[in-house]
């Protein structure tokens, strides 16, 4: 049983509760700045992520505090804020209440629901299990050290068959993703994996449509296509995914089935709202995001609003990307701040278009920036487009401090191909399917299967060791 609401602060002010330190919801806290209101942050993390540059976190190229700031640090600008970390298990709407995991209740006056979504599986046999999607600093970490324990075993065992990388979605995400693999194994690899063959190496970009990146012009979507094919993307178009497993996805093309044999999956296609959600008592509809009118307003709930990537007006739906998020945090920040204040009704939220756009890889984007006040849009590719999203998203960094790592790490690796600067983690033990003996001939190496038995059962007995892998693994070997 929840205990009593308590009140955020002493005062009587009206008290604000925003969901979600996401785009959205920093967004409504900007627009509530100097608004005579108490401010209660609630995060399931820590820290806000820059999930557009995730897939630099997965592909070894940006390091994960590059691209996440520290949520307590929005008291610095903001004093009436003050963050909790939590997660809502439920909503009562007649009391006011948000009830968190761990027996924490929170009172509101405003409620603001920016929580964001997760991935979809469409129900994906075996794709929840095995593929690795990107919406969390720790599934990006997780892609980059299996990335790298998958090259380390072969590494180790020689390249008896071919490797695979596969990134199942043809959007932005996943043409990032895909391009930015290439460019690994294309420039990197030579020098840090000199052992591997790279035409053994394959980077797959599985999409159910017939091309990539949709909403693009046609022109932009064919030039991403063959930049892409530039970098040795296999593509497979009309191809949909019916199951993926430990080691590999099963494709259908043309209602021909065939298994791609690979060691990393990564999932880049389709949202969903979490499943929390589900117990909030809030009107959802397709994805599972929650309704709003044209005022941001929760269908049927008073002084309730959802923001960003988690709301849906049924008659104006808007794209699941930074830009609404961003808008549509500040005008309900702002409206909150005028009804506050006894101020007028500022009329419905309206959606400014800034353009869609998309990186390949060095010097390779595609860009759609809108023309304002029109319907029309200049359509832009190559270096000059990179440029653009370069510095787009370097300026929406949170943090002086992240722009300028970001913006180095970026540098050395795009305008510096030869620096090999991978930023990698951890990677397992990788044990020899057969004796290796460095600078021993072939002739005079002896295998056994008792030998390779006993290394195994070593390593198994070192990763479950108090005293740590390294001395556990030493121990056992000098035995």
């Amino acid at each position: 049983m929840s205990q009593s609401p308590q009140p955020a602060a002493l005062s009587k002010r009206p008290h604000v509760v925003i969901v979600g330190g996401g785009f959205g919801g920093l967004a409504a806290i900007r627009g509530l700045q100097k608004a005579d209101v108490d401010i209660t942050l609630i995060d399931r993390h820590t820290y806000n992520t820059f999930n557009p540059l995730l897939y630099q976190v997965a592909t070894a190229s940006l390091n994960p505090g590059d691209i996440t700031w520290f949520l307590r640090a929005v008291r610095s600008k903001a004093k009436n804020v003050r963050f909790l970390k939590g997660i809502v298990v439920g909503i009562d709407h007649d009391t006011k209440t948000l009830d968190l995991y761990g027996d924490v209740a929170v009172s509101y006056d405003y409620l603001v629901l920016a929580n964001g979504v997760t991935a979809n599986f469409f129900g994906t046999p075996g794709a929840e299990e095995f593929a690795i999607p990107l919406y969390k600093r720790s599934q990006a970490l997780a892609v980059r050290d299996k990335l790298f324990a998958y090259l380390e075993e072969a590494a180790i065992n020689g390249q008896d068959e071919d490797l695979r990388i596969i990134v199942v979605g043809g959007g932005p995400t996943g043409v990032e993703t895909s391009g930015a693999f290439a460019e690994f194994r294309n420039h990197d690899m030579p020098t840090t994996y000199p052992e591997l063959d790279r035409e053994k190496i394959h980077v797959t970009l599985v999409e159910a449509g017939p091309g990539v990146l949709g909403p693009f012009k046609e022109r932009l979507r064919n030039y991403a296509r063959k930049s892409l094919e530039e970098r040795k993307v296999d593509l497979r178009f009309n191809t949909l995914v019916k199951e993926v497993r430990e080691d590999g996805v099963l494709v259908e093309h043309d209602g021909q089935q065939e298994f791609l044999p690979a060691g990393l999956t990564v999932w880049a296609t389709g949202v969903t709202a979490h499943d929390t959600v589900k117990g909030w008592n809030v009107p959802q509809g397709r994805g599972g995001r929650i309704e709003v009118d044209d005022h941001l307003h929760v269908h049927g709930l008073e002084k309730t609003f959802a923001i960003g990537d988690i709301a849906v007006d049924p008659d104006n739906p808007l794209p699941q990307l930074a830009q609404p998020a961003l808008q549509g945090g500040k005008y309900v920040g702002q409206l909150i701040k005028r009804e506050v204040a006894g101020k007028g009704d500022p009329g419905p939220f309206k959606y400014f278009d800034k353009g869609i756009m998309a990186t390949i890889g060095k010097s390779s984007a595609v860009a759609e920036l809108q023309i304002p006040f029109t319907k029309k849009s200049i359509p832009t590719k190559g270096f000059f487009a990179w440029i653009i999203w370069v510095v787009l998203h370097v300026a929406y960094l949170l943090g002086n401090r992240n722009r300028l790592a970001t913006m180095i790490n970026l540098t050395s690796k795009y305008l510096f191909r030869g620096s090999h600067n991978a930023i990698v983690g951890e990677s397992p033990y990788i044990v020899a399917k057969k004796r290796m003996e460095i600078g021993v001939s072939p002739a005079d190496s002896v295998t056994t299967e008792a030998e390779i038995e006993a290394v195994e059962e070593a390593v198994e007995r070192a990763k479950k060791a108090d005293a740590g892998p390294t001395k556990a693994l030493e121990a056992e070997l000098d035995e």
